[in-house]
């Protein structure tokens, strides 16, 4: 199944201009019982900004992967030179961007309990991550971004938790529109998809659980205090998966509540090139936001 294959591309920078770095790594998680590896993207000057007396703290992006990627995917699809680029032209202020491995986990507590993924990353990670780098730990300062399935988790945590960051988009969200029970037949069809929503919405799917962990209904619940949120999404008109579906709902819902949010259908398919094509609005949206922060 293509969710997101990304294609490398060489990293070639300008050495007239200073140049971030990658720094990545890995913790022994006590929620998962495992280990999780991890990427930050830091700006350039981050070294010499984060010494002294009076260290710069800076806002921080987290960026979740799609189904069959990983932590590097940002670094590998061409993400970093990018970022670079919009840096150079002065289109994106300097922030943190820290992808972690989200394996094939939804960013979700499984149905049965065994990985319980959301608590990893709001009660270990965040403060981990807030802790070992230079970073803002305000919410204004903390935003939530992905792809896929990482799209579908960044709405989740986002909408779920609107306390802890203050923008989240999504690109190609795997936002499932139909039934649980219908859901329920397409795991039973033998697919790649169907087998990993058993693994964490359960085998039959569990109804609650379900309900429980969608941006559709936790969008519904928190209405007041996601409209608090700066909220911005993409999805391709030809996406394999019929996500555009997925999205185009949750625009009509959050515009029936009054909740202000950027949306938007493009053409193209649940590809590289479609991500890249549009990587760089999402990355300009949440700059937009750091900006204004004091």
């Amino acid at each position: 199944m293509r969710w997101l294959t990304l294609f490398l591309l060489p990293l070639v920078f300008s050495p007239a201009h200073a140049q971030g770095r990658a720094d990545c790594n890995a913790l022994e998680s006590r929620i998962l019982g495992q280990t999780v590896h991890y990427c930050v993207m830091l700006p350039p000057n981050y070294d010499t900004a984060t010494r002294g007396s009076s260290p710069r703290r800076y806002p921080v992006l987290y960026f979740l992967h799609g189904l069959g990627d990983n932590e590097q995917s940002f670094l590998k699809s061409g993400g970093w030179q990018l970022i670079e680029d919009l840096r150079q032209q002065g289109q994106i202020t300097d922030f943190l961007i820290v992808a972690p491995e989200g394996r094939s986990s939804f960013y979700i507590n499984s149905a049965d309990g065994r990985v319980r993924y959301s608590d990893f990353f709001t009660r270990e990670f965040i403060p981990y991550i807030e802790a070992r780098y230079s970073i803002r730990r305000e919410r204004a300062a903390r935003a939530i971004s992905g792809v896929s399935m990482g799209g579908y988790g960044a709405l989740r945590f986002a909408f779920a938790h609107p306390e802890l960051f203050s923008s989240v988009s999504a690109q190609s969200a795997a936002l499932i529109t139909e039934l649980p029970g219908e859901t329920t037949a397409t795991m039973h069809s033998g697919t790649t998809l169907g087998g990993m929503l058993g693994a964490v919405f359960g085998n039959p799917i569990d109804v609650a659980h379900w309900n429980e962990n969608s941006p559709f209904v936790l969008a519904k619940q928190n209405r007041v205090r996601v409209a608090g949120l700066s909220i911005y999404f993409n999805c391709g008109r030809e996406d394999e998966f019929g996500f555009e579906k997925g999205a185009a709902q949750l625009h009509r819902q959050l515009q029936a509540e009054g909740i202000q949010h950027e949306f938007h259908l493009y053409p193209g398919n649940h590809g590289a090139a479609y991500f890249l094509a549009h990587l760089g609005e999402t990355l300009k949206f949440h700059s937009r936001g750091f900006a204004a922060v004091k």
